[in-house]
């Protein structure tokens, strides 16, 4: 049976690492097709701009993309650390967020030893 020879993918967890953590989440979130909506975001059209039905379907697919990656991050970040994050409308500002508080992190403390 082909069901038995799918290998479900382990998420990442963020153990405060985030330089090794970003490296892994990245490549998993490419192989799932996400990475580009999580480094670009979603442009959003502005107020009362009229899409034509190809545009309706192409952005509602790439929201539903960021949908599925806040998923993805929402299970590999711990609840205490999600608190911290102020904005959590879309997985580009998830991303963001944790690149900017723990990046510095990780290389002050490379800087120390």
């Amino acid at each position: 049976m082909a069901s038995e020879n799918f290998v479900q993918l382990a998420i990442p967890r963020f153990d405060g690492h985030y330089d090794h953590w970003s490296m892994l989440m990245e490549n998993f979130l490419r192989s799932k097709e996400y990475w580009q909506v999580v480094s670009t975001g979603i442009t959003e059209p502005p107020a009362g701009v009229v899409l034509m039905d190809a545009q309706k379907i192409e952005l509602e697919g790439q929201r539903l993309k960021d949908l599925k990656a806040k998923n993805y991050l929402f299970q590999a970040i711990d609840r205490s650390i999600l608190e911290t994050i102020l904005n959590k409308d879309s997985s580009k500002q998830i991303w963001d967020s944790l690149k900017k508080k723990y990046q510095g992190i990780a290389r002050a403390k490379r800087v120390h030893l």
